[in-house]
């Protein structure tokens, strides 16, 4: 993930309307039209956002609050916390790394610019996230999700151990080359009404997630107005935003919560977009479709790993999620994916993580290929 510097932009004001946000109003327009049209389109569109809701957006909102808000509550720099830690840096790299979402792992990507930990807690935070789609993959199955993530952080140990054991040291990062993202200042209406929205929400949200009684009995008018509500508040919140995806970390818990949760939320309505439009409009069935590669799917899974960021790896755990893809190529996704923390490394030092990239690739492929021919049928869609 790049962060903006507020030097590249220094007539920077918290109305000003930068070059990012303007490339994403042709989106926000875009998604609703598609939610305004007519007939079977305008149907499935918004059944799919209020799925993104209440299924991913809500719980993204509800972690993050609670992350960003112990953070400034207990006054903690994680960072130094790590420099301290010494012989336990490689466990908690994992540990952060395996924290759903992408701020854990950059955290320690930072840290490692900084001189706080060696490249083996690189590797640990790089092979053990599996990024945003670990949101994904909790709010619609906590049961695969109770294998995927330890499982993910006992291999991030284990490799980060190896590594520094083997003495793999790349050439070190320089921090003065990390752009640290815009501060946006004091929180915002829309935050507020944002976090107002995403409360009744996220209840309604375990409510379904449960399969509660109270949930079915409830008017669908209500749900679709709240859910519409605060998906098209999220979107307004994105498309108007300076930021690219992580937050300053001056910045209030509230304003850090709206502007990531709705980076995160984006790429989730694409992606459930994308399978239910290609299922509804084209007739085409994706899990026979994939059958006939079968072999080649855990390998698949694994090289979409390596394109950095959130988006593709949301769609992969989608495509699991509807049967599409084995388990077997989503846990090889789940290694072999850095997410967001990917860009910094990139921007800091190319050689890192490329060789942080290779390093989390033989895992993938092990777990992946030991899945597909040893339990073929494990955790089955």
């Amino acid at each position: 993930m790049t962060h903006l510097d507020a030097s590249a932009s220094p007539s920077f004001q918290p109305g000003y309307l930068g070059p990012f946000r303007s490339r994403r109003l042709p989106v926000l327009l875009l998604l609703l039209a598609l939610a305004l049209a007519p007939g079977e389109l305008g149907l499935i569109t918004r059944d799919m956002m209020l799925d993104a809701y209440y299924q991913v957006a809500v719980f993204v909102a509800a972690t993050l609050m609670l992350f960003y808000g112990a953070e400034r509550l207990f006054n903690f720099n994680l960072g130094t916390a790590l420099n301290k830690a010494r012989m336990a840096q490689v466990p908690l790299s994992a540990l952060l790394g395996a924290t759903p979402g992408c701020g854990g792992a950059v955290v320690v990507v930072a840290a490692y610019a900084s001189g706080n930990v060696g490249f083996g807690a690189v590797v640990a935070t790089l092979t053990a996230t599996m990024g945003d789609a670990a949101f994904l993959l909790i709010a619609t199955r906590p049961d695969v999700a109770a294998v995927v993530l330890p499982l993910s952080f006992a291999v991030g140990i284990l490799s980060g151990w190896i590594v520094d054991a083997l003495r793999l040291v790349p050439a070190p990062m320089h921090s003065s080359h990390c752009a640290m993202p815009v501060r946006i200042g004091a929180p915002r209406k829309r935050d507020f009404a944002y976090l107002t929205l995403a409360l009744p929400g996220f209840a309604l949200g375990v409510l379904q997630l449960v399969n509660a009684d109270q949930f079915d009995s409830l008017p669908a008018s209500l749900l679709s107005t709240l859910g519409l509500s605060g998906t098209a508040l999220g979107l307004l919140i994105w498309a108007l935003s300076p930021l690219e995806a992580m937050t300053n970390d001056n910045d209030s818990p509230t304003t850090r919560m709206a502007e990531e949760t709705n980076f995160i939320a984006i790429w989730v309505i694409g992606a459930y977009l994308a399978y239910d439009y290609t299922v509804a409009f084209t007739g085409l069935d994706l899990k026979d479709a994939f059958s006939t590669v079968a072999p080649l799917l855990p390998l698949i899974g694994i090289l979409v790993g390596f394109i950095p960021g959130c988006g593709p790896q949301v769609l992969v755990t989608t495509l699991y999620i509807n049967g599409a893809l084995p388990f077997a190529a989503l846990i090889g996704n789940a290694i072999s994916n850095d997410g967001d923390a990917l860009f910094p490394a990139i921007a800091l030092s190319p050689r890192t993580a490329m060789l942080a990239t290779v390093v989390s690739a033989i895992p993938a492929l092990v777990l992946a290929y030991g899945f597909y021919v040893l339990a073929p049928g494990f955790l089955s869609p």
